[in-house]
């Protein structure tokens, strides 16, 4: 969702904890920018408010949402997620993303993909993907491709292990400067690593740098 306005005033809200019916913005007096609303930020009239408890969150150029530890998660259009291959259907995928509905990923949501070279996915194949599409009324649509339709990093996660956690620790995982948790895994082990904003992980130890640093 987008929002026109114009300096932010949220910026003293920002990492600080927010309830339901907090108002981050009074849009009434404010024009000529365009703000991107998250998870936990709804419009209601002139004004944003908060409707989930949480910190207030700010991502450059843009971005703003509610933070908050939470099993289900909630879709926004810019997330990079994990998704579980569920059925697969002539024109899209349906994808398991943790939210409320399945997600749709349609065949062509790929890096110069057109109908002779459609991607042939198992059910349960592990995807890191990006959402976007997603409102209330209807399921989220996601693509393997970033802004640019570059495949970037995204597409099918082979071997290793995913496992579940908490939305809010997944966002941990992922700020910068690096999590000290990756920090230090790193310094014992050679790895990869994909997070979902979803709160799912997918980890990989790569067994061939390992044995290269104990042979070392």
């Amino acid at each position: 969702m987008e929002v026109e306005t114009s300096s932010s005033s949220t910026a003293s809200l920002v990492d600080k904890a927010v309830v339901p019916g907090d108002i981050v913005l009074d849009l009434t007096s404010m024009s000529d920018q365009t703000i991107r609303l998250g998870a936990g930020l709804r419009q209601y009239s002139d004004v944003l408010s908060v409707v989930k408890a949480g910190k207030l969150k700010f991502k450059k150029p843009n971005k703003y949402w509610v933070e908050s530890s939470q099993k289900r998660y909630a879709p926004s259009v810019e997330d990079t997620v994990l998704g579980i291959v569920v059925d697969a259907r002539a024109d899209n995928f349906l994808v398991d993303i943790k939210g409320p509905t399945l997600a749709f990923l349609p065949v062509l949501a790929f890096e110069g993909g057109t109908r002779r070279n459609i991607p042939k996915f198992e059910i349960g194949t592990l995807l890191y993907v990006r959402v976007v599409k997603a409102n209330s009324c209807m399921n989220p649509e996601l693509s393997c491709t970033d802004a640019s339709g570059k495949a970037a990093e995204f597409g099918s996660l082979k071997e290793g292990y995913m496992f579940d956690t908490s939305t809010g620790l997944a966002r941990m995982l992922l700020s910068s400067p690096t999590c000290p948790i990756l920090e230090a895994l790193g310094r014992k082990l050679s790895y990869e690593i994909a997070v979902g904003l979803n709160g799912r992980v997918w980890q990989k130890i790569l067994v061939e740098k390992l044995m290269q640093r104990v042979q070392g």
